[in-house]
């Protein structure tokens, strides 16, 4: 595998897709394409596969994902966001409780704000324990959408009022 970029234009807009020796390294929002290699097969899977995510079709990634260097704890709580299942949500304290430190909901915290892999790697799907959505690194109005997409029911536009 190569190291390379490609770009798809998504309903939450420009997401640069970065591919690293093991795989996909980064999945970033930006504000303008850039010089694309999507002749790469990996960034050519990735780009279809969030097509079908963003056209409701795909429940779940099937992408190699490459965290080298990153911190051991955050892979951990990684791991963790890719078992919540599509069109549900977990609480940063059940996670903390599933990695045996229910004291590390900070830690969780920041470990899904330094999420390198937007959309893949779910950290949309993590929420307050009192449901609320709390923060998300491309504003709450891009994980109401990401969460109303994956469950209209439970988080239609009427919940969004009330």
């Amino acid at each position: 595998m190569g190291m390379g970029k490609a770009y798809f234009n998504s309903p939450i807009g420009w997401l640069e897709i970065e591919s690293g020796k093991k795989g996909i390294r980064r999945i970033t929002r930006v504000d303008k394409p850039g010089q694309s290699d999507a002749d790469e097969a990996l960034l050519q899977t990735a780009t279809l596969q969030l097509e079908s995510y963003f056209s409701g079709d795909l429940q779940g990634f099937t992408l190699p994902l490459d965290w080298e260097g990153e911190p051991e704890f955050s892979q951990q709580v990684w791991k963790m966001l890719l078992e919540i299942p599509y069109g549900h949500t977990a609480s940063y304290l059940s996670i903390a409780e599933k990695l045996g430190n229910p004291k590390a909901v900070r830690a969780v915290g920041q470990a899904n704000r330094h999420n390198p892999i937007a959309i893949v790697v779910p950290c949309h799907r993590v929420i307050a324990k009192n449901g609320d959505l709390q923060g998300y690194f491309y504003g709450l109005d891009v994980k109401r959408q990401l969460l109303q997409l994956e469950n209209p029911n439970s988080f239609g536009i009427q919940s969004a009022l009330f």
